[in-house]
């Protein structure tokens, strides 16, 4: 199940932009990645939308970095 919220209420943040760019890769090509749409991959980015746990896991898979360098609670969760 997956949270979706606005970006004053997500309790996660990411750097999913940070991490395409220091990787190369378009929102479409990381959506390709792990099987979502790139609308989803621009929500996270937005933090309008927290993925699932298996989203995150496949999308730390392809940084090739822990789950905590990619997502973090907000200090208030």
């Amino acid at each position: 199940m997956s949270f979706i919220a606005t970006p004053s209420q997500s309790p996660m943040k990411n750097s999913i932009k940070v991490e395409r760019a220091i990787k190369g890769i378009t929102q479409e090509e990381l959506a390709r990645l792990v099987s979502v749409s790139r609308q989803t991959i621009n929500a996270m980015e937005l933090n309008k939308y927290v993925p699932s746990t298996v989203l995150a896991l496949k999308i730390a898979r392809v940084f090739e970095k822990p789950l905590e360098q990619i997502f973090s609670l907000d200090e208030n969760d």
